[in-house]
């Protein structure tokens, strides 16, 4: 009897409420062992670096180095040799960082080695290498990528490849070669906007060739609407027609004459 009355007294005292002080703010109550209070700890976790941070510091190291092949591809190695998986989106918004500042050689030298480890192997990254080789002056390594991305893509090359390339020659006066990727593009059905037309047009008007020069007119003429990519999204605009420039420009002669 004695034994039973101590055991329902045990049990009563254990689910008696407990005052908790008000010394910690954050307890976990227990239903049979009390509260548990929660300690500051002895060190501060440092917040988490994010993907802007790391391409910073990865532009930061690049722009730092010499232009020697091995020791530019062994900083990006020591960079990348704590990571568990390839960081992609890191690279990118450093890739991108670079074109702003326009430095050729470093996205020559960082796209190359990304495309060395089997990553990125897009039709971004290889526009933004030939982008890079043409701004830095670097001809024939650009064109080599050409022919090596238009061999292995043959019916699915995007036309902005179509349109550097015909800037590219149209820049250097090789109206050849220029003339030639105008007809792989006809050949291939990628119909051509409007800068292709301008700029093959003029070299038709430069060498004379006005029969040429008028077909090309008829078979494309100016439209009235095209697409940008504003913010990733493809929007319709309407285009300004030549008629309507020349029009706008004598309306401001016009106005400025009647002003003096």
């Amino acid at each position: 009897m004695l034994s039973l009355n101590c055991s329902a007294f045990i049990l009563a005292r254990r689910w008696e409420p407990v005052n908790i002080s008000r010394k910690f703010d954050a307890l976990v109550v227990c239903g049979a062992r009390g509260p548990r209070p929660r300690f500051p700890r002895v060190w501060k976790s440092r917040k988490r670096i994010g993907t802007i941070s790391k391409s910073q510091k990865l532009v930061d190291c690049v722009k730092g180095l010499s232009n020697v092949k091995e020791e530019v591809y062994g900083a990006l190695d020591s960079f990348i040799a704590w990571e568990l998986e390839f960081p992609l989106i890191v690279v990118k918004k450093a890739l991108r960082t670079l074109e702003i500042q326009k430095e050729w050689k470093r996205i020559i030298q960082v796209v190359k080695w990304m495309l060395s480890k089997g990553q990125g192997k897009t039709m971004g990254s290889y526009y933004q290498l030939l982008n890079a080789l043409a701004e830095d002056g670097r001809l024939e390594e650009a064109e080599e990528l050409w022919n090596k991305i238009f061999s292995e893509n043959l019916e699915s090359l995007p036309r902005i490849f179509f349109i550097k390339m015909i800037s590219i020659y149209y820049d250097k006066g090789m109206n050849e070669k220029m003339f030639e990727v105008f007809a792989d593009m006809e050949e291939l059905g990628v119909q051509p906007d409007q800068a292709i037309v301008r700029m093959v047009g003029d070299v038709f008007q430069k060498m004379g060739m006005l029969d040429k020069y008028d077909k090309l007119k008829k078979k494309y003429p100016p439209t009235s609407w095209e697409y940008r990519y504003i913010k990733g999204k493809r929007i319709r605009i309407r285009v300004k027609g030549q008629h309507s420039l020349e029009e706008e420009e004598a309306d401001d002669c016009s106005l400025a004459h009647s002003t003096d």
